[in-house]
C-alpha cells in the first residue's frame, strides 16, 4: 500500500511538473534585448573592478580564490536575480549596473597616474589607431561561455515558480528567453566548427571534414542516448512536444553538425548564408503549403498520435531543417570574423556593418511574423531562424563593444590585467610618449578566469549541469518552493558547476574524448 501510494505521489508530481512548463506564450522581443544586455554589463563591470583594484593596489589580483568569487558574483549571481525575483523590475536593472559602471570609470580616469595629460578626444583618436591580436577574438569565447551559462541556468530555474513562465519554452508561438537559448546554443557551436577554424589555404580531400565530425560527434549521441535512458528509468518529468518522445537537444546538435559538414563539402563555405536562406525559406514553404505543418503540431491522425518514431519524434527531427539553417548562418559570420582586423578602428567599423545588419534582421522578422508565420521554436521556422540570427548578432555587438571599452580603460592603468579581453600588441606611436600606453602583457587566457575554465570544458559544463537539474528535481520538490530557498538553491547549483569547472581548469584537465 505505502509503494502505491509513493508511485502515486511521484505520478502526480510528474503531472504538475509538466503542466508546469506547458502552454506557455513567451514574452516580448524587447524584454528578450533587456535581458541579453545584462551579461555585457556584467562583465563590463567586472573589467572595472579588476582595473580599479590594480590602479589601488599597483597590481592585478592574483588570488585564486577571490577570482573566483568576484567572477562568480558579478558574472553569475546577477543573471540569477534578474530571472527570479528582479524579473518585475528588469528593465531598471541595466540602468543601475550601466550607472555603477559609469561611476568606476569616472574614478579611475580622473585617479589615472600619467602626466602630461592629454584631452579626452586626442585620446579616443590615438586608441582608435591601436593594434589588437588579429588571431584572438574574446568576445566569441565569451558568447560561447555566456550562452552556456545562461542555459544552465534556465533549465532548473524553470522548475521553480519564482521563474516567469513568460521566459521558458512555448508552447508552439512565441519568444521565450529559453526558446533563444537553444538556437543560440547552435549558434554558438557553429562559430568555433572545423570548417570555420580551418585555413583556406590548406588542401584538404573533399570529404576529410565529414570523416572527421563522425567522429566527433559521437559524445553528442553518447550523452543523448544517456540522457533518453535516464529521463525514462527514473520517470523524469518531459515537455514531450519540445522534441518529442525519445529526441532530445544532444541528437539535434549532433545531426545538424553532421548535415553541415555533408553540404559544405559540397557547397563553398564561403557562400553558406546562401544555404542558410535557401534551406529556412524552402522550410517554410514546405509548411506553408503542404501537410507538413499540420503533422508537426497535431501528428499524422490529426490527434496528436505518438505511434511510430517517426509521429513520436517529429518536432525533433523535422526542426533540424531550421537548426541547421541558423548553423550555416553562423558558419558564414564566423568566416567574416576571423577576416584579420588589427586595428581599434577596424572592430568599429565591423560592429558597425554588425548593426545594420541585425536592424536588416529585424525588419525581416516583423515581415516574416505578420505576412508569413509568427516565431515558433517547435517547428524552427523561417521566422524563428531570423530571430535567433539577429539576437547572436546583437549579443555579439554588445560583447565586442564591452571589450572595447575595458581595452581603453586598461590603457589608462599602467599594469592592469583583465582575463579574456584583447591585448593591445603596437602603441600608435613609438616616436613619442603618450599617455595612452600599450603595455603588452601576452595573451590574458592563462590568467585564472571562470570564462576561461568554463571554455575549456564546455560540453562538460552543460551535461554537468543537466545531471544536477534532474538530481535537485528528483530530491526537491521545485513547484512549491519559497523564494529565498529557491534562490539558495540555484546559488549552490550554479556555484558547484563553477567551481568545478575552475578546480579543472587550474589542474589543466580537459574532458575530450575526441
Amino acid at each position: 500500500m505505502l509503494v502505491f501510494s509513493g508511485k502515486a505521489r511521484r505520478m502526480s508530481q510528474k503531472h504538475l511538473k509538466e503542466a508546469f512548463i506547458r502552454d506557455l506564450n513567451g514574452t516580448s522581443l524587447l524584454e528578450i534585448t533587456i535581458g541579453l544586455s545584462l551579461a555585457p554589463l556584467c562583465l563590463l563591470s567586472r573589467g572595472l573592478l579588476l582595473i580599479l583594484y590594480c590602479l589601488h593596489y599597483g597590481k592585478p589580483l592574483s588570488s585564486r580564490t577571490y577570482s573566483l568569487l568576484l567572477d562568480f558574483l558579478v558574472l553569475v549571481s546577477p543573471l540569477l536575480f534578474s530571472c527570479t525575483v528582479l524579473s518585475p523590475v528588469l528593465f531598471f536593472i541595466p540602468v543601475i549596473i550601466a550607472a555603477f559602471c559609469a561611476g568606476m570609470f569616472s574614478k579611475i580616469y580622473s585617479q589615472r597616474k600619467q602626466e602630461p595629460r592629454m584631452a579626452f578626444r586626442k585620446m579616443v583618436k590615438d586608441f582608435q589607431k591601436m593594434s589588437l591580436d588579429p588571431e584572438y577574438i574574446p568576445a566569441v569565447t565569451v558568447f560561447r561561455v555566456y550562452i552556456n551559462v545562461l542555459t544552465s541556468i534556465s533549465i532548473l530555474a524553470v522548475d521553480f515558480p519564482q521563474y516567469p513562465r513568460r521566459y521558458a519554452k512555448t508552447e508552439t508561438y512565441g519568444t521565450g528567453i529559453m526558446d533563444f537559448g537553444v538556437g543560440a546554443f547552435v549558434f554558438g557551436n557553429a562559430l568555433v566548427c572545423p570548417d570555420v577554424r580551418q585555413k583556406s589555404s590548406v588542401t584538404q580531400p573533399k570529404f576529410s571534414s565529414v570523416a572527421r565530425q563522425f567522429s566527433s560527434i559521437w559524445p553528442l549521441i553518447f550523452l543523448g542516448v544517456g540522457r533518453l535512458l535516464s529521463v525514462k528509468s527514473v520517470d523524469y518529468h518531459e515537455h514531450t512536444s519540445e522534441y518529442g518522445v525519445h529526441w532530445n537537444f544532444f541528437f539535434t546538435l549532433a545531426f545538424v553538425r553532421l548535415a553541415a559538414s555533408l553540404l559544405l563539402s559540397v557547397f563553398p563555405k564561403y557562400n553558406s548564408w546562401i544555404l542558410a536562406v535557401n534551406l529556412a525559406v524552402l522550410y517554410q514553404l514546405t509548411l506553408n503549403t503542404t501537410s507538413l505543418k499540420m503533422f508537426i503540431l497535431h501528428g499524422s491522425n490529426g490527434r496528436d498520435t505518438r505511434d511510430g518514431f517517426f509521429n513520436a519524434n517529429r518536432e525533433g527531427l523535422l526542426s533540424l531543417f531550421g537548426y541547421l539553417a541558423i548553423y550555416m548562418a553562423s558558419v558564414q559570420v564566423g568566416l567574416w570574423l576571423l577576416k584579420r582586423r588589427s586595428s581599434v578602428r577596424g572592430w568599429a567599423e565591423a560592429v558597425c556593418l554588425l548593426l545594420l545588419t541585425v536592424l536588416v534582421l529585424f525588419l525581416f522578422l516583423h515581415v516574416s511574423q505578420v505576412y508569413v508565420e509568427p516565431v515558433s521554436r517547435r517547428m524552427a521556422n523561417l521566422s524563428y531562424c531570423i530571430w535567433v540570427v539577429a539576437h547572436c548578432l546583437m549579443f555579439f555587438i554588445c560583447l565586442v563593444v564591452t571589450d572595447l571599452a575595458l581595452v581603453f580603460t586598461k590603457l589608462l592603468v599602467r599594469g592592469s590585467s583583465v582575463p579574456c579581453c584583447w591585448d593591445v600588441v603596437q602603441a600608435p606611436s613609438t616616436s613619442k610618449k603618450h599617455e595612452l600606453e600599450a603595455v603588452p602583457v601576452g595573451r590574458e587566457g592563462k590568467h585564472m578566469c571562470l570564462i576561461s575554465a568554463i571554455n575549456k570544458n564546455q560540453l562538460l559544463f552543460f551535461l554537468l549541469a543537466n545531471v544536477m537539474t534532474g538530481a535537485v528535481n528528483i530530491l526537491v520538490d521545485t513547484i512549491h518552493s519559497k523564494t529565498v530557498f529557491t534562490l539558495c538553491i540555484l546559488h549552490l547549483y550554479m556555484f558547484f558547476n563553477c567551481l568545478v569547472m575552475y578546480i579543472m581548469h587550474a589542474k589543466n584537465i580537459v574532458f575530450k574524448f575526441w
